[in-house]
């Protein structure tokens, strides 16, 4: 019996699977509902779904129909746990480690002729840049010797980013701010102070790669909470953190990475009070929050709670530059005193010259937000016009903010797609699974639109050149079984 994360009710499962009746038989159409839900990781492994006869009564079907769908699911690996002892939802073996994308390039392919949809980094800012590490060479003179080596970083630096968090709505003293080499520095601080081995720390599903490696680094084990197409459940965020009472939950409210999300007030609210009442400490990841590109941005998270009940984490590369690699945690001043503490002789802090820069560059921050979301809002929309005219079928919705698409294929084709793009059509990107716990969302892909916009349209067009030579051989050895390939992907084909 696989390790069970937390517990799902009956009603938190119908209102999951939604209208899942299609016309096939009954079993059927409900394994697939939930075979759906468990790919998706709307259903993370490690999940109790209820009972026969609960769900039978909650949906208004028989039981007996209920244990066909389950038997179904068992057959293939989807759920584990015998009859009458609790199913778990699990992953098929075969199926759990998607193959990575190869690193090598395909032959006869330039290093030049690539497109990078993998990558989600914005450029530097040119002549702003220049003028500030010049800034910076000329101010180090003026600096004392400990400060290249503080452990909360440059108080000049700190006042600014506490600025920016009063504008925003959250009033914040320097006292209140570290710098961090990077936000996933901040974040592996924060599990060193507060996990402990071996405990959960909850995580949204999908969510960013390193913030996992983080957990598992310090031998944590995530314990994942999916996602939906409108984003978070705070009914199922509060009944994990009632069940596992985790320590550290690791969230990103605003502009999720990957799906773009954005958490509503109301779920702010709701979600913060739930970890008040399990004794959680929030991290929220703000990296991408400035990076709203219609409408207004969301007020923090640590807005909705007391001090020390949200810890913020942030960065400044989506906005100034990925190069200076600085980060920031927003936590109570006692927090920050510890994590201080715990840096230790191994890490000294900051380098002194990137953040004279970041400082040089700070003031010039709302000029440079103002360009980058004018460029990300054009590239964004041309990556969704190019997706709805060249791969009418992949679903997605296209966010407020941040900086991708998360890509629905329709079909467990992901980390393959992601292979076979890389191999033969000098197309880089990351599939869905890299996203996951465990080895699911292999139908999705994550597109950022960092690029250009023809070259954004050209990745595109590759990719789909490339879905379509996966699914040809399967149509013409299947015929009517497997999926067809469009009028569109045909034309692909054939150019």
């Amino acid at each position: 019996m696989p390790k069970v994360n937390y517990s799902l009710t009956a009603l938190q499962a119908v209102r999951l699977l939604g209208d899942w009746v299609d016309g096939r038989p009954a079993y059927v159409a409900l394994a697939s509902a939930f075979r759906a839900l468990i790919t998706d990781d709307r259903l993370p492994v490690g999940t109790r779904i209820p009972s026969e006869r609960s769900l039978a009564t909650h949906c208004g079907i028989s039981r007996n129909t209920v244990t066909a769908a389950f038997g179904l699911l068992r057959a293939e690996g989807y759920l584990e746990g015998a009859r009458g002892a609790g199913s778990v939802t699990a992953f098929p073996g075969e199926a759990r480690r998607p193959r990575p994308a190869p690193a090598e390039r395909p032959a006869g392919a330039a290093a030049g002729a690539r497109i990078d949809l993998a990558t989600d980094t914005t450029p530097d800012p040119g002549p702003l840049l220049t003028d500030a590490v010049h800034h910076a060479a000329a101010q180090l003179g003026g600096h004392p010797a400990d400060a290249a080596h503080s452990r909360v970083g440059l108080y000049e630096l700190r006042e600014a980013i506490a600025a920016h968090y009063g504008r925003r709505g959250l009033p914040t003293t320097p006292g209140e701010v570290m710098i961090t080499t990077g936000a996933y520095q901040g974040w592996g601080l924060l599990l060193r102070l507060m996990a402990r081995r071996f405990e959960p720390v909850l995580v949204d599903s999908p969510t960013d790669p390193d913030a996992l490696h983080a957990i598992r680094s310090i031998a944590g084990r995530p314990l994942p909470v999916g996602l939906g197409p409108q984003g978070w459940d705070p009914d199922l965020v509060g009944s994990a953190l009632r069940q596992a009472r985790p320590v550290l939950a690791y969230l990103m409210p605003d502009h999720h990475r990957p799906t773009g999300h954005l958490m509503s007030d109301a779920a702010r609210r709701q979600v913060v009070s739930a970890a008040r009442s399990s004794a959680t400490v929030l991290v929220a990841d703000e990296t991408l929050a400035d990076l709203t590109l219609d409408g207004t941005a969301a007020a923090p998270l640590a807005c909705y709670g007391n001090r020390g009940e949200v810890v913020s984490i942030g960065s400044l590369s989506p906005v100034l530059w990925s190069g200076l690699d600085l980060g920031w945690i927003r936590a109570s001043a006692t927090v920050i005193g510890r994590l201080a503490r715990l840096r230790g002789p191994g890490d000294a802090g900051n380098s002194l010259v990137n953040q004279l820069i970041a400082c040089r560059l700070f003031e010039s921050h709302d000029a440079l937000l103002t360009e980058r979301r004018t460029v990300l809002r054009t590239r964004r929309d041309a990556l969704v016009e190019a997706l709805r005219a060249l791969a009418p079928d992949w679903r997605f919705t296209a966010p407020r903010g941040g900086l991708s698409l998360w890509v629905d294929l329709g079909e467990r084709i992901g980390s393959r797609l992601a292979a076979a793009a890389s191999t033969h059509h000098g197309v880089d990107v990351l599939s869905g699974s890299r996203f996951a716990v465990e080895g699911s969302l292999d139908g999705f892909v994550r597109l950022p639109y960092v690029q250009p916009a023809d070259v954004l349209a050209e990745g595109v067009r590759n990719l789909v050149r490339a879905a379509a030579h996966l699914r040809g051989p399967q149509v013409r050895e299947s015929h009517h079984q497997g999926p067809r390939l469009s009028h569109r992907e045909r034309e692909l084909v054939a150019a």
